[in-house]
């Protein structure tokens, strides 16, 4: 724990570090392969719709001696229709079936009984019509238009239009990839997923925003300097936010993923997975496309404006006169007298990577 400590402290002064913006091409090209499977997955396979959006009957049976797999066999002989069946922790089973009426239900609820050998008043059973489960997606889908609204114009006021756009499309990119995985490994869409989507929208933005925040401070005046391009800087800032980004994102994780493994696939308490699920795959994707995807889009944004152009140009231009009368040229260092901008150099070295521990300076000797 110490070392990674140690490496995260390192991070934050910006002594170590990763080329997260040089390598874009290759997150971006990772992020549109997994997104396209996604895309292909919910056309050919859709999702599984639960029953509170197709309509159906749901059974809750007192516990029994058959077993999850004999009371789905049952369910579906004697009502035409696949039928998913968990057991509760009492040991009873609840028993959806989609496409019944109150005629078909109370022929099931009747065959049930006989097979389970239990009396039939003794098993609850409930009609659920597809207009409320419509009635719950359309809600949700005014709510996720409501928060992507707000949170363009939040980003656009506080930060910029720029940063606004990158933002937008690391929620719709992580939005996509979790409802592909729910296609993939054919878990039932629930309310529950609904509300575990919604729900990592706000730590998918969290990231995004600690990353963006440190690019907003280190990026002040930017255009007054010559000692770093702008992608450079949003490297830094990711760099030095890295560590907390991963703590937080594993923090979180961690209990999600004791509910979709242990309570989930150990315990069988299947209905964990409807919101397990979304929230797992959603926080990593959000972890990843803060750092991966955000960022990144910004500086290639950003590098489109005619003063961040011209501020990269005379960069460069400097580097090569430097390299060509065979300086060294420290991108690190604090003193650069010649071009009059050492206040921004130096806050900006404290902003995204923190003060060096050691600067350039002429030793001071003691004589006795």
């Amino acid at each position: 724990m110490s070392k990674l400590g140690n490496l995260g402290a390192r991070l934050h002064r910006g002594e170590v570090g990763y080329d997260f913006i040089g390598k874009r091409k290759i997150w971006y090209g990772v992020s549109i392969l997994i997104t396209i499977t996604a895309i292909v997955a919910l056309a050919v396979q859709g999702l599984n719709m639960g029953i509170e959006f197709k309509g159906g009957a749901v059974f809750t049976t007192p516990k029994a001696s058959a077993s999850v797999s004999q009371v789905q066999e049952y369910a579906e002989e004697a009502s035409g229709h696949d039928a998913i069946v968990q057991e509760l922790g009492n040991g009873s089973m609840r028993i959806q079936v989609g496409g019944l009426d109150t005629q078909q239900s109370d022929k099931v609820r009747t065959e049930l009984a006989k097979d389970l050998n239990v009396p039939e008043d003794k098993i609850a059973a409930e009609l659920v019509g597809p207009s409320w489960g419509e009635q719950i997606a359309n809600k949700a889908w005014t709510g996720l238009g409501v928060f992507m609204v707000l949170v363009v114009v939040y980003l656009a006021i506080a930060f910029e239009w720029r940063m606004a756009v990158a933002a937008l499309v690391a929620l719709i990119h992580d939005i996509t990839i979790t409802v592909g995985i729910y296609s993939l490994v054919g878990f039932e869409v629930t309310v529950g997923t609904v509300i575990g989507l919604l729900t990592i929208l706000g730590y998918s933005l969290y990231d995004t925003v600690v990353v963006f925040d440190s690019l907003k401070e280190g990026t002040k005046g930017v255009t007054k300097q010559t000692r770093w391009t702008y992608s450079e800087i949003a490297n830094r800032s990711i760099n030095s936010t890295l560590v907390r980004s991963v703590n937080t994102t594993v923090v979180a994780l961690l209990p999600v993923a004791g509910l979709l493994f242990i309570g989930g696939g150990v315990l069988g308490a299947g209905m964990l997975n409807d919101i397990s699920l979304s929230l797992f795959v959603g926080l990593a994707a959000g972890a990843y496309s803060s750092i991966f995807i955000a960022t990144p889009l910004v500086a290639d944004l950003k590098e489109r404006d005619p003063a961040i152009k011209a501020m990269k140009k005379r960069v460069l231009a400097k580097r090569a006169a430097a390299a060509a009368k065979g300086e060294s040229l420290d991108v690190d260092d604090s003193t650069d007298g010649d071009d009059g901008d050492d206040g921004f150099e130096d806050a900006a070295e404290t902003a995204v990577v923190g003060q060096r521990a050691s600067r350039r300076g002429r030793p001071s000797e003691r004589r006795g």
